[in-house]
This record gives C-alpha cells, sequence and structure tokens, in this order.
C-alpha cells in the first residue's frame, strides 16, 4: 500500500519566515533611490510589486531618450571560501560581507556604463532552507545586503526563495540576482564606442579579489599550512583577507557624470585580470606607466602560490579594481580627484595608443599581455 506520510514536501515553515525576514529588509530600503524619483509603496512585498518612476527630469532635458538596463548576475563560490569552525560572530561577519559583495557583483556591472540601479532582486535557491536560511545568515546577510543597497542608492524587492531539493546540494546556496537601472537624465551610457588614441588610462584601487578568482584561491587554502585560519603578515587571517567587502563603484561613477566628465569606456577588472584593459574590439594597445599598490592579500597569494606577477595580473584584479578611460590629462585629473574624494585610491596609470593588434604593455614590470590569446571582445 502506498505511504503518503513517505511523501516529500517544501518545507514552507522555514520558507515562509525566511520569506517574511526578506520582505522585511526589502522594505528598509524603499527610500533609498528616492534622490532618482524612485518611491516605492511603503507595502510593497507582494509576488508582483507594481513600481512608479518619476519621468519628469528626464523630460526637461533636450535629450529625453530613457536608456534603461536589466541585468541578471550570480554571485558565482565565494561563499564556499571559508573555515568550517567560525565563531557565530565571525559567521555573521562573514555573511555580511557575502551581502555587499552580492550587491556589487550586480550593481558594478551596471555602473561601469554608467547605470544608476534603482532596483534589486535575489534569487536563492537552495536544497536546504532549514539549514542555509539560519538565524546568523539571515542577521549577517540581510544587514549587509541593505548597507550595500543604501551605498549605491537602490530600493531591494526581495525575490525568489525556492527549495530545489534534487538539484543543489544539501547545506548549499546559490546566490544570483538582477537588477534595472537607468542612465541619470541628459546622460548618454559609457559603451566604449568613443574610445580613442591618446585617452588616459585612470586606475581605481580594489579592495582584494572582489568576487573573482576563487577558484584558484580555495585550491590555495588547501596547501596552507593552517588552511583558511593562516595569518597573512598583517595579522588577517586568510578567509577575512580574501572576502573583504567588495568596493561598490556606483557613487563615483554617478559623481563623475554629475561633474561633467564622460569617460569613454569603463572596465571593471573581474574576471581575466587585466588582460580586461584590452577588451575593445578596436587594435590598441594599452600602455601603463604607473600603478597602484599591490594589497597585502596579493602579495601573499603570489608568493604562496608561486605565481608570477604576469601570471597574477592575469588572473586577479592585483589592486585594480576599476579602470576608466577619459580623454586628456585635465579630465584624468579630476577622476583622480572624484575618486579620492569618494575614499578610493586613484592614479593616472598611463594611455591609449594606436596598434596593429591588441595588447596591455605594464612598463614597470615588464609585461606584455597579447590579444592573441583574450578572445573576449565588446
Amino acid at each position: 500500500m502506498f505511504n503518503k506520510s513517505s511523501i516529500d514536501h517544501v518545507n514552507y515553515d522555514v520558507l515562509d519566515r525566511a520569506k517574511n525576514a526578506f520582505i522585511a529588509a526589502s522594505q528598509s530600503t524603499a527610500r533609498f533611490a528616492e534622490r532618482y524619483g524612485f518611491i516605492p509603496p511603503s507595502g510593497f512585498g507582494a509576488s508582483a510589486n507594481i513600481f512608479s518612476l518619476d519621468l519628469k527630469p528626464f523630460l526637461k532635458q533636450k535629450n529625453s531618450q530613457l536608456y534603461i538596463t536589466l541585468l541578471p548576475e550570480g554571485l558565482g563560490t565565494s561563499d564556499d571560501a571559508r573555515p568550517d569552525d567560525l565563531s557565530e560572530k565571525q559567521l555573521e561577519r562573514f555573511w555580511h560581507h557575502i551581502g555587499i559583495k552580492t550587491v556589487a557583483v550586480m550593481t558594478n556591472d551596471a555602473a561601469s556604463t554608467g547605470m544608476q540601479t534603482v532596483l534589486i532582486s535575489l534569487y536563492l535557491p537552495s536544497g536546504t532552507p532549514e539549514l542555509v536560511f539560519n538565524p546568523v545568515f539571515m542577521k549577517g546577510f540581510l544587514k549587509g545586503f541593505v548597507e550595500g543597497c543604501k551605498t549605491v542608492g537602490c530600493v531591494y524587492f526581495s525575490g525568489e526563495t525556492p527549495q530545489l531539493k534534487n538539484k543543489i546540494y544539501p547545506g548549499k546556496l546559490d546566490i544570483a540576482g538582477a537588477l534595472f537601472g537607468l542612465m541619470p537624465a541628459g546622460a548618454s551610457p559609457i559603451d566604449g564606442t568613443t574610445l580613442a588614441a591618446g585617452d588616459k588610462i585612470v586606475f581605481i584601487e580594489s579592495s582584494g579579489p572582489h568576487d573573482n578568482g576563487f577558484t584558484s584561491l580555495r585550491q590555495l587554502a588547501e596547501r596552507l599550512p593552517k588552511g583558511y585560519h593562516t595569518e597573512l603578515p598583517g595579522g588577517r587571517e586568510y578567509w577575512e583577507a580574501i572576502l573583504s567587502p567588495t568596493i561598490l563603484y556606483t557613487p563615483f561613477i554617478q559623481d563623475l557624470l554629475r561633474a561633467g566628465l564622460h569617460p569613454s569606456n569603463v572596465e571593471p577588472i573581474t574576471g581575466h585580470g587585466w588582460q580586461k584593459l584590452m577588451r575593445s574590439r578596436k587594435p590598441f594597445r594599452y600602455v601603463i606607466h604607473d600603478t597602484l599598490p599591490v594589497p597585502e592579500v596579493f602579495q601573499f597569494i603570489q608568493k604562496e602560490a608561486a605565481l608570477t606577477t604576469e601570471q597574477m595580473i592575469k588572473i586577479f584584479n592585483y589592486g585594480v579594481g576599476l579602470a576608466v578611460f577619459i580623454k586628456g590629462d585635465a579630465e584624468a585629473t579630476r577622476v583622480v580627484q572624484i575618486a579620492r574624494k569618494n575614499g578610493l585610491k586613484a592614479v593616472v596609470a598611463g594611455e591609449v595608443e594606436v596598434s596593429k593588434a591588441r595588447e596591455v604593455v605594464v612598463e614597470p614590470w615588464k609585461i606584455i599581455l597579447s590579444g592573441e590569446w583574450f578572445a573576449l571582445k565588446q
């Protein structure tokens, strides 16, 4: 006889508690985007939310076009890079950092085109919600995520938390989401089409690996004497150093646009490392004369993994989170000044030159990265 008690079912008690916490967190962000004329109803959190956007600022401009973006993105595997024996306080800090990194992985891509993120949502499937949506995760992750939304100036409108029991490993969580963003009134997107020889390259600092290279970072942890708990010379443990919250670049980019500066291109230095400098399909040489200081975490990784500097800049951002391309020395200097006002280290690193083929030339380290082996093109 068929035994009804043997049927597995979705644990709605756990999911509903988690969903209510996510909705409460989303409602706390309701006024984060009000400077852009966007204030959702205070009770939002339904299955299908309806929002309104004040378009009057756009209608007042000669260029009244509304440029928008809809961008999906996932965090990847950085949330797997941690020891199993963290204290509750350490684990809460870990999830707080992951919350900020989740905002960053989506909004920094949008920011690189000049887009201001207005709405952001989450997709958090798991096989065992009773394990992953525990009190420490909820407190740490949501605190970090809301903090990130406040910094960027966007509204979080909850999302989906499905239980996928036969698709995701027990105790694991996939972290992804999507955003809606728009260009400020009167501004055109930064799309790289005006990139030209003579443009200056400004490097903006990173806070560490950000959200890339974690396959290599996890492998290195297995070889370290104390694993993730191995201390760097400065005293931080390895897991803390590699998981420093990713810098949120949206406020900096928006300040550039408000100052009347319009970069010819902006490249987040993510996967592929410094090869991303030559993402444009145009045959340019990107000559780097000066660099930012290499953060301790990368010096440690390089030494312990026995990697060359060329290998490091092909895998990691190596201290450069963003490259801003701008026309003219005076404009480049202003980019550095605005970065510093945002609390970011920056340097006019080099310039774009005419070339027969794409390549990056890093003069201080005598390294040439050839575009022949870099297939990504914009």
